[in-house]
């Protein structure tokens, strides 16, 4: 069943209202990314923080699907967010989202990966991802 959920257009995701919490602390990328997934044809419900205790709050509230996370915020790092979403639910899918590495810089392991610049990416990502967690 997930091979043929993954494979999937988006637009066939039947689950009413992805729920997304979206780590970010710039309102115009926050919103580019609801819009990517918006443009595939998701119904997508968003929630948007940036500290630690905005994540927890969202966590516990909003009870997202799936979370979309910068690498550098400031005063809080995705890694930091990483950590308190694994700690929530070690299963809950989390993918980072960034304008760029600098040469050296490790991200940590998560589910996802990518570029600002690839957000036509997210949707199909996302919906994988739900979709393997069941």
């Amino acid at each position: 069943m997930n091979a043929v959920v993954a494979a999937a257009t988006p637009l066939a995701f039947s689950a009413p209202g992805l729920r997304v919490l979206l780590v970010e602390d710039s309102p115009d990328d926050a919103e580019l990314a609801e819009w990517a997934l918006r443009k595939a044809g998701i119904d997508v419900r968003c929630v948007h923080a940036c500290t630690a205790i905005e994540v927890a709050a969202a966590l516990a509230g909003f009870a997202p699907q799936v979370v979309v996370s910068d690498l550098n915020l400031p005063g809080f790092s995705g890694a930091q967010a990483l950590t308190q979403v694994r700690a929530h639910d070690p299963s809950l899918p989390f993918v980072f989202l960034t304008g760029g590495l600098a040469p050296g810089d490790s991200v940590p392991v998560a589910d996802g990966l990518l570029s600002k610049d690839a957000l036509d990416e997210l949707p199909p990502l996302l919906l994988r991802l739900v979709a393997q967690r069941g």
